[in-house]
């Protein structure tokens, strides 16, 4: 049976939970690995969220990453493939409850993908203001979802793509390259 989406306090904890699996996950991948990034709702101060830690991982190579499935199923992780985005290799985690903990979305450094959720993450970060309007529009979605995520994603995505947007083009016009 699916859980019930639920969106919590920040809790300063999330960062030591990112610190350590982004540990774990350098170990696991190795040279395959550029970069590792805490994303997500969890990664934005004083928002709420659903307390699962999202993970970004740059690779130069995703044949090298599909090469480390073995030793993320051994940690726990359900190997998803690219799960309906092309160009990403994405794994999940549940703890002993069955109660989802981590995502690992895997992309090669400097895609957009990779560059959107880093721009997005960024910029909400950067703009207290916008993060609280996001705060609000899930606190409001979540007990009017229930179990239904695709509800809850589809209440967020007008938010998202709007935000994204202006996100790209701020991140964009601070970066030095």
């Amino acid at each position: 049976m699916p859980n019930v989406i639920v969106v919590v306090p920040h809790n300063p904890n999330w960062a030591a939970a990112y610190e350590r699996e982004a540990t774990a996950l350098i170990e696991i991948f190795g040279d395959a690995l550029i970069d590792v990034h805490h994303i997500g709702s969890t990664s934005i101060p004083n928002i709420y969220a659903k307390p699962i830690i999202d993970v970004l991982v740059e690779t130069s190579d995703l044949n090298a990453i599909d090469s480390k499935s073995p030793a993320m199923t051994a940690r726990g992780y359900e190997a998803m493939g690219e799960f309906g985005l092309p160009g990403r290799r994405y794994f999940r985690r549940d703890d002993a409850q069955g109660v989802r903990t981590h995502h690992v979305h895997v992309f090669e450094k400097g895609s957009k993908s990779a560059v959107r959720h880093l721009a997005f993450r960024d910029y909400m970060i950067a703009h207290p203001e916008s993060a609280q309007l996001y705060c609000a529009l899930k606190r409001e979605l979540a007990p009017r979802c229930g179990t239904d995520m695709e509800k809850y994603m589809d209440g967020k995505d007008p938010f998202i793509k709007e935000t994204e947007v202006v996100a790209l083009e701020w991140y964009h016009s601070r970066k030095v390259d």
